[in-house]
């Protein structure tokens, strides 16, 4: 087996790479990165002293970056299920969405979380505020974006599903979306159903105490 994905299940950037994997039934070694696996931990900063997961290794070749690692498989790693559409104009679509979830609804949802984590000098109050806040600007946008679509793009399951369902799953924890919303409460539900999410939360649900705001009792 050549593929190996250095993460954690509980990890938001590594369930979006654990979708691509399972989407495509792709073959590969999950190495947890925690307290019990020292020597993943270990190799992995060595390869990547930044200490950010995940990481893909396919021999010898390091990915990083959750969407290079989606883009990478489906290079090299190609199965039935295109994550990433052969018209450049359709790939570009797809790669804003990617970059929205990731970057208005990700991000959001992480300042609350590294708050609650003290990583920043402000309270937890004032993070899940701040949070909140930009979430819902990120909600607005969707909820129209979304409307008649089945999937982030259209019909078409792809890279930016991957990135929207972590994000989605995680961000209402911190800011629920609101019944206002019932195209982009619809479409976070369709998430959660699909297969290849629904694994990936499954397998992270043991961690559900790791969660610094308390997780919720749904999901």
């Amino acid at each position: 087996m050549s593929l190996v994905l250095y993460g954690h299940p509980f990890s938001s950037y590594t369930q979006k790479a654990l979708i691509a994997l399972y989407e495509n039934d792709t073959p590969f070694e999950f190495r947890c990165i925690g307290p019990d696996t020292p020597e993943h931990a270990a190799e992995w900063l060595r390869r990547w002293p930044i200490a950010r997961f995940p990481m893909l290794l396919d021999g010898e070749r390091q990915i990083v970056e959750t969407s290079l690692i989606i883009e990478y498989l489906q290079l090299a790693h190609p199965g039935p299920v295109r994550l990433l559409p052969a018209d450049p104009m359709a790939a570009l679509d797809v790669r804003f969405l990617d970059r929205y979830f990731d970057l208005y609804v990700m991000s959001a949802m992480q300042l609350a979380v590294d708050t609650a984590l003290q990583r920043y000098p402000m309270t937890v109050e004032k993070g899940r505020a701040i949070a909140s806040e930009r979430l819902e600007r990120a909600y607005v946008w969707l909820e129209g974006h979304l409307a008649g679509k089945t999937w982030a793009t259209g019909e078409h399951f792809t890279l930016a599903d991957c990135a929207a369902a972590p994000s989605l799953f995680y961000a209402d924890w911190v800011h629920r979306i609101p019944e206002t919303y019932p195209a982009l409460r619809a479409y976070r539900a369709r998430l959660l159903a699909r297969p290849s999410f629904a694994r990936a939360v499954e397998e992270a649900r043991p961690y559900r105490s790791f969660f610094p705001l308390g997780a919720p009792d749904r999901d």
